[in-house]
């Protein structure tokens, strides 16, 4: 088992996880894809912390609310780890695609979006621990059109985009939180 966690602080207090060395278990090849997924762990855990439950669903200027960010983070690291195995979307996938954005039994609330993404991370660290290297460049079909990937593409976009949606969080929380009384933009949630 891979101490998957690795006593998580404040992000800003250490090196980020690409200069802390090799994570155990994982295979060279695969080691900037667990450093990105355990970063976004840490910077989703800081960010949200102490931030206002009332305004995780609201939508400045438009842009996607912070409660979709953290239903978008966890269900695209299903899916696309999903997609690496060569499989496809089950009925629930699906469902919770369908459901990204919009506050679901369950899955409203800071803890719970939070504790269902770092379980998603957890799961996919545990998959990329049993990844043959070998299989990086084979053949992998994406979404039900199957459009042609690689193994090794897949879980590089599944790392690059968790980044990315880490990035677009941050900035939504800063401007939820900067401006006298939140930001002038801002849409409430419908």
């Amino acid at each position: 088992m891979i101490n998957l966690h690795c006593g998580i602080v404040p992000f800003y207090r250490k090196r980020e996880f690409w200069l802390q060395g090799p994570v155990p278990g994982i295979s060279p090849l695969l080691q900037p894809i667990a450093h990105a997924l355990l970063q976004a762990h840490e910077e989703v855990t800081a960010l949200v912390e102490g931030f206002p439950e009332e305004r995780l669903w609201h939508r400045p200027a438009g842009v996607a609310s912070p409660g979709f960010h953290l239903q978008h983070l966890a269900g695209v690291l299903d899916r696309l780890f999903t997609y690496a195995k060569g499989q496809a979307l089950s009925r629930q996938q699906l469902d919770d695609l369908a459901m990204e954005g919009n506050p679901g039994p369950g899955m409203s609330t800071i803890p719970n979006l939070l504790g269902h993404f770092h379980r998603k991370v957890d799961q996919a660290l545990e998959q990329l621990a049993v990844t043959d290297p070998a299989t990086l460049t084979a053949a992998c079909g994406v979404g039900r059109a199957k459009i042609p990937s690689t193994v090794g593409g897949i879980l590089f976009h599944a790392a690059e985009h968790i980044q990315r949606h880490t990035g677009q969080l941050l900035v939504t929380i800063r401007v939820l939180l900067d401006g006298p009384g939140g930001n002038p933009w801002e849409q409430k949630a419908v």
